[in-house]
């Protein structure tokens, strides 16, 4: 063989010969739209002119890059803990060292360097043991069944891979809600699992429709073999906050027709609307009694990418499993040991969300300021987006009772609807794609959630500054007045 023939070989990995799985794998949170964006900015940069003169990122729930300051006790431990000779320095208030001390004496050599046990560092899971007792009026929580995590998306996608198995009819399905978050079908994609979709009520404010459960679950068992069912809850990106009774209803129906819960609640200190509250799928399962309580298998998923934290670059997080079976657990163990363990700082990050400081304690009062500020503006800006999208005629926006994101419903032109699929695109994807190049906009098309058919959407997070928030939501106005009377 020639030298050069040895250098004119095919590819071994080739777009034909990679895992199939994978093309079938699409997070529209940082699809299309999202990655022109970061293309308009770039050329804005070397002087291209445009109409804008930046692009407003409100595609995605990051609350820090939208300018959310973080909460000094916890970057004080953090850097107490990176930096451990800062411990000798003043300027550190006593119960953060203290909390920093706690989190150094439990890692390896007494460096956040070093690796932690697989499931986590054991005095973080007995952190997280209380607080989610405190959290549920009392109900138990053993710190085994708490597995620490590279963000709640890591622990989801964990028990996925627990849950799937089977080809053809018997293959596992997995119950999600549409709208959903990107992150369960794509995940499911990258499994070869089937994709059972539940639709949200739009016109009750984005609520569970037990009917609607049961619907979904007798067509898939014609094809698949339903094993799961996820809730997220506050949602994402439908921003409701579903009610007791649902939450109720939800656990009996798995009881009944034996299926796995899985319940994202990421979002559970952003509840903003009157009347509203968040109730813990554990908790309420417990209150159920035995019957339930014994049975039923959850899992639950925490994070401290949002609520008031928005600490999303530290991918820190945790799941609780309960009813799990034993040898199944030892399975999970197993598999959460192959990634040797989540990343160290997310993990003492973690242990001071559900560990912070306490009344009498010098950081109390500060943290407690800092706190509740951010979720009194979160729900002002949650309010000001329902209130503003509503006033522009064609959107109709249901309120935002929690989480980041409004989910707006949109009217469309029948031609721009048909110009859209002429170019192969869904029409909201159109829509944003134009608002995006004519406004400096990014936001993400209902289309990469999941959707009614014949229905758009696009989802907004509401987290930028709020003068910046406003002037966003004049421009949504006025791009869609302008694209209406363009279209029609």
């Amino acid at each position: 063989m020639s030298e050069n023939a040895v250098f004119s070989r095919n590819k071994v990995l080739t777009i034909d010969t990679m895992n199939p799985k994978v093309k079938n794998v699409e997070y529209a949170v940082r699809g299309p739209i999202v990655q022109r964006a970061v293309q308009i900015e770039k050329e804005l940069r070397e002087g291209v002119k445009k109409p804008f003169t930046e692009v407003i990122k409100a595609n995605i729930g990051d609350a820090h890059a939208m300018g959310q300051k973080p909460i000094t006790f916890f970057r004080q431990v953090l850097a107490l803990c990176s930096y451990p000779e800062l411990l000798n320095d003043n300027m550190f208030p006593e119960d953060a060292k203290s909390r920093a001390r706690h989190i150094l004496q439990a890692c390896g050599g007494s460096s956040m360097g070093a690796y932690s046990a697989s499931q986590g560092i054991d005095c973080v899971r007995q952190d997280v043991a209380r607080y989610i007792e405190r959290r549920d009026g009392g109900v138990p929580c053993d710190p085994d069944n708490v597995y620490l995590t590279t963000g709640a998306s890591d622990g989801i996608v964990t028990m996925l891979k627990l849950l799937v198995c089977g080809e053809g009819a018997s293959k596992t399905g997995v119950m999600i809600s549409i709208p959903q978050y990107p992150l369960y079908s794509a995940a499911l994609a990258e499994l070869g699992a089937v994709q059972v979709n539940y639709y949200l009520n739009e016109e009750k404010c984005w609520s569970m429709d037990l009917r609607e459960l049961e619907r979904s679950l007798a067509e898939a068992r014609k094809h698949c073999n339903p094993k799961a069912l996820c809730i997220i809850n506050p949602g994402n990106p439908t921003g409701q906050v579903q009610s007791r009774q649902c939450i109720e209803d939800v656990i009996r129906f798995a009881a009944k027709e034996r299926l796995f819960l899985m319940a994202d609640e990421v979002y559970q200190d952003n509840v903003y609307a009157e009347g509203c509250q968040f109730h813990s799928f554990k908790k309420v399962l417990f209150e159920l009694g035995p019957q339930y309580s014994n049975t039923v298998e959850l899992a639950s998923f925490h994070s401290t990418s949002k609520c008031y934290m928005g600490e999303c670059g530290f991918r820190g997080g945790y799941m609780e499993v309960i009813n799990m079976d034993p040898e199944v657990k030892a399975q999970l163990t197993k598999l959460v040991s192959v990634r040797l363990c989540p990343p160290v700082p997310g993990q003492a990050l973690m242990d001071l969300v559900v560990n912070s400081p306490q009344p009498g304690e010098p950081s109390y009062t500060t943290f407690m300021k800092e706190r509740t500020a951010t979720l009194s503006l979160l729900a002002e800006k949650a309010k000001l987006t329902e209130e503003i999208l509503n006033t522009v005629p064609g959107i109709t926006c249901n309120p935002v009772q929690g989480a980041m994101y409004s989910f707006p419903n949109i009217s469309l032109p029948q031609k721009a609807i048909k110009d859209a699929k002429a170019l192969g695109q869904a029409p909201d994807m159109f829509y944003c794609m134009k608002m995006l190049e004519e406004t400096g906009i990014c936001l993400v098309p209902g289309s990469g959630f999941g959707q009614k058919d014949g229905t758009y959407h696009f989802r907004m997070t509401i987290l930028p500054p709020t003068d910046k928030l406003k002037i966003l939501l004049a421009k949504v106005n006025e791009f869609h007045q302008k694209f209406t009377q363009q279209y029609s």
